[in-house]
């Protein structure tokens, strides 16, 4: 896919849907017209066209919160860019991480997204990613990303040999409450080190898949 496949509209334009590549929200929507489409595929982040004042302007530019793009697509009719982006901080100018929904629907759309046992995890990746975006003062994920991977490291390991006690003392409860503190301080890891959770899932989807047709093979030798 190159820029020439890109349908822009009579003024030279295309719309651009911006999406977190870890969290899969869609953090606003701008215009593109072909000089900023190459400069943002050039240098790496987003550069839009502001229709209001007729220039291009790079997204982060002034407020530091850039967005750098991890990957991009066309719809079907090519007149619709979709970028997926890691965010550094707020996408809206306003100061929230989206441009779109109120945080409610966006954690009732979050469960309903995943299925009813691990809703949960999509509702904690989303509400994650906006602690990232917005650093609200006060809030022990924001404490965590301030303090950076070595803290947030730390925790982990602290964690998990809490599970380990708790494994060893045969407490369900305590185990259950352990290995809860794992998989939330895991998930900001993952936030802090750019990679979404969904690819941890294809890892454990792909080495399911494997190890399936591994044993379909070792079965038909055996027949």
């Amino acid at each position: 896919m190159n820029v020439a496949d890109v349908k822009f509209d009579e003024k030279g334009l295309v719309p651009a849907v911006i999406q977190d590549a870890q969290s899969k929200e869609i953090l606003m929507v701008a215009y593109m017209n072909k000089e900023s489409l190459e400069k943002s595929l050039e240098t790496g982040e987003t550069w839009f066209f502001s229709r209001s004042r007729q220039k291009l302007w790079h997204k982060g530019e002034t407020s530091g919160n850039t967005q750098k793009i991890i990957d991009w697509a066309l719809d079907c009719d090519a007149d619709t860019l979709l970028l997926k982006v890691n965010p550094a901080g707020p996408a809206c100018h306003t100061g929230t991480y989206s441009c779109f929904r109120d945080e409610k629907s966006d954690k009732q759309e979050a469960v309903q997204s995943g299925s009813d046992r691990f809703g949960i995890l999509a509702e904690l990746e989303h509400v994650i990613a906006k602690r990232e975006a917005e650093r609200p003062e006060g809030t022990y994920t924001t404490y965590l990303f301030n303090e950076g991977i070595d803290k947030i490291l730390k925790k982990i390991g602290e964690e998990t040999s809490e599970v380990i006690i708790a494994a060893k003392n045969r407490s369900a409860e305590e185990l259950e409450w352990e290995v809860s503190d794992v998989i939330y301080h895991t998930l900001v890891m993952l936030r802090e080190q750019n990679v979404g959770f969904d690819r941890v899932l294809h890892v454990l989807e792909k080495r399911h898949r494997e190890k399936s047709e591994f044993q379909r093979e070792k079965a038909k030798k055996l027949d």
